[in-house]
């Protein structure tokens, strides 16, 4: 499983800011776990955190059997966890001067992986992606880019995918299509965190559920915390966006 114990991340500006500040959470294979909370509480923060794209400062963070300790030694080896645990952001980041299967299969080319042009070939097919394979992104949807972006990061066949307010542009049809997908990924063992401000959704598909606020889980359990929550913080943050 994937797990982080008594995270701590700050910035300094004009003065510090506790991005992270004592956070554990925790994301099981097979399942789906969301997290919610207001903007700027920390969430992307702790994706990134997550994935070790961005080293805390403090705590621990456990991908299966690997142990990585914060601060970080720096005389000690860092086993990269890429594509073991990987992340499709909200800005998507497709490279623009590359056509879908070039975005696609250049994720396969960077992490060595054989069979490209096979593996190309069964997700583009399984996401509904076969007429749009030498389009460029700006010819594309905001859905169609949002597709490509996630079938980039399943094709290196992901243990643990960390989806980052990927839906924050799509209509109401591309949304249920996406539960879907993402419903099929984890029963085939992908674990699964969604970061979101869809309530509805997160009620729907989330199994585990984490709220999130001023660099701290303020609330954690299963699909019901959304519709019984047993704090202040989470009550009054539904009552605002759960309408």
């Amino acid at each position: 499983m994937l797990r982080c114990y008594n995270l701590r991340k700050s910035y300094q500006s004009t003065e510090r800011i506790d991005a992270l500040n004592d956070v554990s959470l925790t994301v099981n294979p097979g399942e789906i776990s969301v997290l919610v909370g207001p903007s700027g509480c920390g969430k992307s923060t702790l994706i990134r955190s997550l994935a070790l794209l961005d080293l805390p400062d403090e705590g621990k963070i456990e991908v299966d059997n690997i142990s990585y300790n914060f601060p970080f030694p720096p005389d000690k080896e860092f086993i990269k966890p890429w594509p073991k645990i990987t992340v499709v952001f909200q800005q998507l980041f497709l490279w623009p001067h590359l056509t879908v299967r070039g975005n696609i299969t250049l994720a396969l080319k960077t992490a060595m992986s054989n069979g490209i042009e096979n593996r190309y070939e069964e997700y583009i097919t399984r996401f509904g992606l076969n007429d749009l394979s030498n389009r460029y992104p700006n010819q594309l949807s905001i859905g169609q880019r949002q597709r490509v972006a996630i079938v980039r990061a399943l094709v290196l066949k992901p243990k643990y995918l960390l989806l980052d307010e990927i839906t924050s542009a799509l209509d109401v049809q591309h949304i249920n299509r996406l539960m879907e997908d993402m419903k099929e990924i984890r029963n085939e063992g992908t674990g699964i965190l969604l970061v979101t401000h869809l309530i509805g959704m997160a009620k729907q598909i989330g199994q585990q559920v984490y709220f999130m606020d001023q660099g701290r889980i303020i609330e954690q359990g299963g699909a019901e915390s959304l519709r019984q929550p047993k704090t202040e913080g989470l009550r009054k943050f539904l009552s605002i966006v759960d309408v």
